[in-house]
């Protein structure tokens, strides 16, 4: 096996071309994320992110999306920790890098883990609901979106889980989809990651009714197959419909509404 430094050096383009989250930050401390390089350590570290094969920072695009790729992103393979949250606590997910010609919807899904054990979940099988959103926001070709606010902001996006979720263990999947190539068929690109949480409180909502990532989107659908370089008035953001779980209103980034 080539050494670490030797891989990192084979790869300086592609690295650099996107990115991956490489910290959050709950309830004011800081966890580290998951970097395909860690692959490489010995022993290699335990994170509440899923594990990926994703050393050049690359995406998931629509020929894949009804595969096990789309869902925590390419060969995934479980976070072995948790990162601990209270109900209706702001968590931030810290990227390492994002080119600002890749605009599009920044959408956070959470689901719960069968048997309250994240560890050992299939990706596969996990129900997601959407609980928050963003994407565009003024003007075209290419316009104003929420991706640049993410950019301005140290590449961090801030979101609040539900306050009134039920304790438990959960796995919320954060995604970017880049649309700068979206207006021809299979350019798209999604940038899906997947944390374990550990949700503690006192909250009474159980999740219900979720979705599964490999059927979030189509190929055709009018926010993934979109020419972000034209004039346009409105755009539509993809996956299921976002659902009202909480309160609260996250400012310039994520909506949340009240049941």
């Amino acid at each position: 096996m080539a050494p670490l430094t030797t891989l990192l050096t084979l790869f300086p383009a592609l690295i650099a071309a996107h990115g991956h989250v490489s910290g959050i930050v709950a309830d004011g401390k800081w966890y580290t994320g998951w970097n395909a390089a860690m692959r490489y350590q010995n022993p290699v570290p335990v994170t509440a992110a899923w594990q990926v094969d994703n050393l050049d920072n690359g995406f998931v695009t629509p020929s894949g999306f009804q595969g096990a790729d789309i869902v925590c992103h390419k060969s995934s393979k479980n976070g072995g920790a948790y990162v601990p949250v209270k109900a209706g606590s702001k968590v931030t997910f810290q990227w390492d890098a994002w080119p600002v010609s890749h605009k599009g919807p920044i959408i956070d899904y959470i689901a719960p883990c069968p048997g309250n054990d994240c560890t050992t979940a299939s990706a596969t099988s996990l129900l997601f609901t959407k609980f928050a959103e963003g994407a565009w926001k003024s003007g075209s070709d290419p316009g104003n979106w929420v991706t640049d606010d993410f950019v301005k902001n140290n590449i961090s996006w801030t979101t609040t889980i539900p306050s009134d979720l039920a304790p438990g263990n959960y796995v919320v999947r954060h995604e970017i989809i880049a649309l700068h190539a979206a207006g021809q068929t299979n350019g798209a690109q999604s940038y899906p990651q997947c944390i374990n949480f550990k949700v503690e409180g006192e909250g009474k909502t159980v999740l219900s009714g979720g979705v599964k990532a490999t059927a979030f989107y189509k190929a055709a659908d009018p926010g993934i197959l979109f020419n972000l370089y034209s004039k346009f008035s409105g755009y539509t953001i993809p996956g299921p419909a976002l659902v009202k779980l909480a309160r609260r209103e996250e400012r310039g980034h994520a909506r949340q509404w009240a049941e």
